[in-house]
């Protein structure tokens, strides 16, 4: 159940370990979802829900409470970011769906196209116009992030909403007609002006942050001399591996994907 982007869990006292996101000043020891079983949200009032399968044989369904909803009692709404690595991994992953349809239905209840009143569709996640046709699926906006090597180095930027000295990956998103590839080779001379090749996928990573799908891939420096692009990059530098700057929180891709590399050069 989600307040706005806070979602409804019980949680633990906090926890002995610092959190490593200088956006959450500490996390919890533990954190439940609310179940039929273990939790009364009898007196919750619902504005919407939806069904989203099944998880270990157990319906789930995700719902949005009013803005001013108070939590039911042993309750509190939680944002996300604080639940990574404390909710149990399949939990926070189906938050994180769960949170991109709850926005997903509220924006879409008229037609774009026509402005008619949308209707949901039984079988599928999709709201159909009765007067149009028109149908909106869940928004997903995939996104391409380059770690860039130059033998021991690494490529790192910041833009300017970072933390005070973080750095991380580059990254932007896919335009229409694209591949990833390509993706990749535009932006990173867009925004640091290098060329790159070679380029290897790592993994990807949905991100709820409002609805991205994170494609990550490792490349090489071909050529070229580090040019920030104005407005986009504060600072962009070389790294080596065994002086990196402050990364980014493990609940991202952009700081698995640079300790993996890193660890891959400095044993090689």
């Amino acid at each position: 159940v989600f307040r706005g982007e806070r979602l409804l869990v019980e949680l633990g006292p906090p926890g002995a370990l610092p959190t490593d996101d200088l956006r959450v000043p500490a996390r919890p020891s533990w954190a439940r979802l609310p179940s039929s079983a273990n939790h009364d949200l009898s007196g919750l009032e619902l504005l919407r829900t939806l069904h989203l399968g099944q998880l270990e044989g157990t319906p789930c369904w995700a719902a949005e409470a009013p803005a001013q909803a108070a939590a039911p009692r042993g309750m509190q709404w939680e944002g996300l970011r604080t639940l990574f690595s404390v909710l149990q991994d399949a939990h926070f992953a189906l938050a994180g769906r769960a949170l991109q349809l709850v926005d997903w239905d509220r924006s879409h209840q008229f037609c774009g196209r026509c402005g008619a009143a949308t209707a949901a569709k039984a079988e599928e996640h999709a709201r159909v116009c009765p007067t149009c046709q028109l149908a909106a699926y869940p928004r997903i906006a995939p996104a391409v992030m380059a770690l860039v090597r130059r033998g021991r180095e690494l490529l790192l930027a910041r833009g300017p909403h970072f933390p005070p000295g973080m750095y991380s990956a580059l990254a932007g998103f896919v335009e229409p007609g694209e591949t990833l590839e390509q993706c990749l080779a535009r932006e990173v001379e867009e925004e640091v002006g290098v060329r790159v090749s070679r380029a290897r996928y790592f993994a990807s990573q949905p991100w709820p942050f409002p609805h991205s799908l994170m494609i990550a891939f490792v490349c090489e420096w071909e050529r070229g001399e580090l040019r920030p692009q104005a407005g986009e990059i504060e600072d962009a530098a070389w790294f080596d591996v065994l002086q990196l700057p402050q990364l980014p929180s493990r609940i991202s891709i952009a700081r698995r994907l640079i300790d993996s590399v890193a660890a891959e050069i400095r044993e090689a």
